[in-house]
């Protein structure tokens, strides 16, 4: 979906994804350095992807993925 190929690391769980979409482009950021702050470990960084998304990714403790983004701008 972001237009890369993803390996996953070892100490990362592909399993499954958490998505939460927040309102604005803005927010999506301010949420992933507020996120970045407290030491989560990031996946990939905010990027506007082609179709409108900005997107990000971190992982939670135990390696599963959690997606921020937004459409709106």
């Amino acid at each position: 979906m972001t237009s890369q190929e993803y390996g996953y690391l070892k100490s990362n769980n592909g399993t499954m994804k958490i998505a939460f979409e927040m309102k604005t482009y803005d927010d999506v950021d301010k949420e992933y350095k507020r996120l970045m702050d407290l030491g989560v470990k990031s996946i990939f960084p905010p990027t506007t992807m082609e179709w409108g998304q900005r997107t990000s990714y971190i992982a939670d403790p135990e390696g599963y993925l959690i997606e921020i983004s937004s459409f709106g701008k």
